[in-house]
């Protein structure tokens, strides 16, 4: 199997996806701005790389077959990064979103949306073999969303409580991109993944306390006072309220792409809250 570039590689997914390639016996190189910093598996070929600045990618490209594409930068190199990609690479397995499935969850405009659209179109163009992968709601939200308000005490104050979605596991999302990367059939295949069970998020909640054995209330917030309450950003509370709000009323679009890649169920939103238990019990208590 060829050298892979893992872009994003400190990232939640990122981090994943390298241990997935790892695991399968790939050479994997991880591109980031700060390698001494990147703390990531031995055997992984860090180097430093800036996606706002596409000549230092030169060296990252080296000897590359693939690569695995997490944008985080804004969009004025993209065209540039992407064809330095596709001439030396070859082939790009893209982290995108669902903007274009005809669920109104998905369909709520916002910069993000626009982003991805971006980026879709110059990775198909790019003349590279290409797979697109395109997670819906992250199960691993819950840890900036909730897990303060829970480790503080039994209360979840929130938004469209009754708002559905399927939270998928970041390691699914991984274990996908592994197979991507690996498996030339997947070239031009575009994947919706979410995770196996519409819930809404007082459900999620719900099914956090009983992991951890407390029971919590979720006590439903008004959409007018979130952004003030939640410290969002215009722009994030728009999009966050405006999915949230159009979700109302019917179940979350659900998918089989990751049992059908991987050939395994994929994992449930209270697998997740297992793993990730620690992370929603109480800290420690200031002297």
């Amino acid at each position: 199997m060829s050298r892979v570039l893992v872009t994003g590689a400190t990232g939640r997914i990122g981090r994943e996806v390298v241990a997935g390639l790892l695991a399968a016996g790939a050479e994997v190189r991880a591109l980031t701005r700060d390698p001494a910093g990147a703390r990531l598996p031995h055997g992984v070929d860090v180097v430093a790389g800036d996606l706002t600045l596409p000549e230092s990618l030169e060296p990252a490209l080296d000897d590359i077959g693939a690569v695995f594409l997490v944008w985080t930068a804004p969009a004025a190199t993209a065209p540039e990064i992407v064809r330095r990609m596709a001439a030396r690479a070859g082939r790009i397995v893209l982290l995108s979103s669902p903007h274009r499935t005809p669920h109104p969850f998905f369909q709520q405009p916002n910069a993000l949306r626009a982003l991805h659209e971006h980026l879709d179109d110059l990775v198909a163009s790019s003349g590279a073999q290409w797979t697109i992968l395109r997670p819906g709601m992250f199960a691993s939200n819950a840890l900036s969303w909730w897990a303060p308000q829970i480790r503080a005490g039994d209360v979840v104050r929130w938004p469209y409580g009754a708002a559905v979605t399927a939270p998928v596991h970041e390691r699914d999302v991984a274990d996908v991109a592994v197979h991507a990367l690996r498996d030339h059939a997947r070239a031009g295949a575009d994947y919706v993944l979410t995770g196996p069970a519409s819930l809404s998020q007082a459900e999620q909640v719900r099914t956090i306390g009983e992991v951890i054995g407390r029971p919590l209330i979720f006590e439903e917030m008004s959409p007018d006072a979130a952004p003030r309450e939640l410290g969002w950003p215009p722009a994030v509370a728009d999009m966050l309220l405006g999915a949230w709000r159009a979700a109302l009323g019917q179940p979350a679009y659900v998918t089989t792409a990751i049992e059908q890649i991987t050939g395994r169920q994929a994992r449930t939103f209270r697998e997740w809250a297992t793993e990730n238990a620690e992370a929603f019990r109480e800290g420690p208590v200031a002297g």
